[in-house]
């Protein structure tokens, strides 16, 4: 274990950045090879019950539903099973339901007895609804169709999660469950530690003990945030069952969960920050006061500079930010600013360590921005000149009427009628996954930012010498 923790510590970002590239690679050549199909979730019956449609189930690995209530129910729900260190059917990975099928969802979790639910999401995220509600609110009970699920009590151990106790009732039997809601995990991005997420899997393997039900996991489209986590208790349970040889590979673990779910740790970001919380899983399990960290091995840094889970950093907690249902990932830098010359009155005011620490990312923490359209917050850096706040940054999912951005940059239409900024060399015919989309601008001083809508604009200085006016030349007599 310390030289698989040794491994994780020395990895470069350019490295992990390029084995990602071949994870994608080899996910359209298993597809190919295994004959992987996604027949069910195209049926034109079907096709209304998946939240995205480029997000649709193998048909080798989808979740059928045999629990019948009406006569108009059908055996289709976009869920997959996945496979587990002491199971074939430790998980299942689901889309969060839409209003449409949220009796299909219980009609699942009553079909397989689950017990636990993972939630890895919010019901309304950059302004876009992601989950319908599926639960009772407090104290109170709540009827889907057949099912009556009742609140039996919500409590919040920390600022990352919320832990509520459910009742479902059918047909005048009666089942418990535990669903944990994550809450600090942004759609297409990262959490800023691993302890979170870490702390949430041992809750949860606490409420499963010895049962043999699946763990229902779920995020926006199930995939993303959900083979993260199916990732890391998978890896969990191969570190504590068996010994570790030669032929680990995160890599590996991460093809085979997109052979069971399409696009399973959906972006390079993710896929670093498995390596970074199984560093931190590893000196756990090795180290469980904590008293030994490799803090001194050079830290997994992301290409970008982000601030970003280390192996260091796992039992931080102080970048954590807190968030309301709508916030936004914005402003992630290709290149960090450069410091200014002088330190200013509040630099002089901050402890050294809040100085030196790396900028973070900035939510938009308005709840009443929830059913208006994304709103995007920005990155104010410390003295910085105008012309750097305005240099190009990186975009995520921002919709605009345009079709064409300056660089080249194509707008393509998302799945559920969103569009996404890419640079044109970025698409390809098959590729169902998000990427970081950036604009090409590089020099905006004096002109609008990319996507503004005109406000405070500078007008640029006219450049050369100019004429002065004819009456300046005429001759006074």
């Amino acid at each position: 274990m310390e030289l698989l923790l040794s491994s994780l510590s020395d990895l470069d970002p350019d490295a992990l950045e390029l084995e990602y590239g071949a994870v994608r690679s080899h996910s359209t050549l298993i597809k190919r090879d295994l004959g992987l199909t996604t027949e069910a979730g195209a049926l034109k019956e079907n096709i209304k019950k998946n939240r995205y449609k480029d997000i649709l189930p193998h048909d080798q690995t989808r979740v059928v539903l045999t629990l019948l209530t009406s006569d108009f129910d059908t055996d289709y729900i976009n869920a997959s099973f996945i496979k587990g260190a002491k199971a074939d059917k430790s998980y299942i990975a689901s889309q969060a339901p839409l209003s449409a099928t949220v009796t299909d969802f219980w009609r699942m979790i009553w079909q397989h007895d689950v017990k636990v639910i993972v939630m890895a999401c919010r019901e309304v995220e950059m302004g876009k609804r992601k989950c319908d509600c599926y639960w009772a609110q407090l104290h109170q009970a709540t009827a889907f169709g057949p099912f009556t699920v009742s609140s039996q009590g919500e409590t919040q151990p920390n600022e990352d999660v919320v832990v509520r106790a459910l009742t479902v009732t059918y047909q005048q039997l009666s089942r418990s469950l535990t669903q944990y809601q994550f809450l600090s995990w942004p759609d297409h991005d990262i959490p800023y530690e691993a302890a979170g997420v870490l702390d949430l899997l041992e809750r949860v393997r606490e409420s499963q003990r010895t049962c043999t039900s699946p763990v229902l996991i779920h995020c926006s489209a199930g995939c993303g945030r959900t083979g993260v986590i199916c990732a890391l208790d998978y890896i969990y349970d191969l570190l504590v069952t068996k010994p570790i040889t030669t032929d680990f590979s995160i890599m590996k673990i991460v093809l085979e969960l997109r052979r069971q779910r399409p696009s399973a740790v959906q972006t390079k970001d993710q896929y670093r920050f498995i390596f970074s919380s199984v560093a931190c899983l590893i000196q756990r399990l090795l180290w469980p006061s904590g008293r030994q960290l490799y803090s001194n091995r050079p830290q997994l840094k992301k290409q970008d500079k982000e601030t970003t889970v280390t192996p260091a950093s796992c039992n931080k907690r102080s970048l954590r930010l807190s968030m309301n249902d709508t916030y936004a990932v914005v402003n992630k830098p290709k290149h960090p600013h450069p410091p200014p010359s002088k330190p200013t009155h509040s630099d002089v005011a901050l402890p050294r360590s809040s100085r030196s620490m790396p900028q973070s990312h900035h939510y938009d923490n308005d709840p009443a921005g929830a059913s208006a359209a994304p709103v995007y917050s920005c990155v104010r850096p410390r003295n910085t000149p105008l012309s750097l706040q305005l240099s190009a940054t990186a975009i995520y999912d921002m919709a605009s009427p345009s079709s064409h951005r300056p660089g080249g940059g194509l707008l393509s239409p998302g799945s559920n009628g969103e569009h996404h900024v890419a640079a044109a060399e970025q698409l390809s015919p098959t590729n169902d996954d998000y990427e970081e989309f950036s604009s090409s601008v590089t020099d905006t001083s004096g002109l609008c930012p990319p996507g503004g809508i005109g406000f405070n604009c500078r007008i640029q200085k006219p450049k050369g010498p100019r004429d002065p006016p004819a009456e300046w030349s005429r001759l006074e007599r």
